[in-house]
């Protein structure tokens, strides 16, 4: 009896811990991102950046504490990458009807695609066995900060300042070359397994 409730418990926990609780929280602040990015009131681009800002601050602190309270979990490695998918692509999604133009929409597509295709190539390779060929990068993890940067400067900026655009222009473009190149990096470890 009390090996069955000592192995529920360490089950519980394994899911129910403060890097998970983090994820969840950035997850969960995905639907009042959305709704605050379209309340008509003055504010609404400062308040969806800070609750952007929350989601990328837990996105740190999830991956920091497993590791410094050894509370790394399968569930954590596979509902991290996930939840920071998630946010950067509906922000990105949101973006592109405030910056209408294909200077912002063909680079927000390149994320959104790539984000896709690295997904369903770790998924494949996971099932291959060689998850390692793709695990993530450092130059993965700065192109995640890189990304967050630019997201949180264009949605703090409204499509009509244009001297501040171009700095956020810039950190999306910035951010764009590293996506391309870790996605290059990820399917050339995986070229033979294909």
């Amino acid at each position: 009896m009390n090996k069955n409730v000592n192995k529920k418990k360490k089950y519980i926990n394994k899911f129910l811990n403060i890097p998970n609780g983090l994820t969840i929280l950035r997850i969960s602040l995905i639907p009042i991102f959305i709704v605050v990015f379209y309340i008509p009131w003055k504010f609404h681009y400062i308040a969806s950046t800070i609750i952007f800002i929350l989601a990328s601050v837990t996105d740190y602190l999830d991956g920091y504490l497993a590791r410094k309270l050894q509370q790394e979990s399968a569930f954590g490695k596979f509902l991290d990458p996930v939840a920071d998918k998630l946010i950067i692509a509906v922000a990105l999604i949101l973006l592109v009807e405030e910056h209408a133009t294909p200077w912002f929409s063909i680079p927000a597509a390149v994320i959104v695609c790539r984000e896709i295709t690295v997904s369903a190539l770790r998924e494949w390779m996971a099932d291959v066995g060689k998850s390692t060929h793709v695990a993530v990068s450092l130059l993965g993890k700065l192109k995640t900060f890189l990304q967050m940067v630019a997201i949180c400067m264009l949605l703090a900026i409204p499509s009509y300042a244009s001297n501040m655009l171009l700095l956020a222009y810039g950190c999306l473009y910035l951010a764009v070359i590293l996506t391309i190149w870790s996605m290059l990096i990820y399917l050339w470890a995986s070229r033979k397994s294909f």
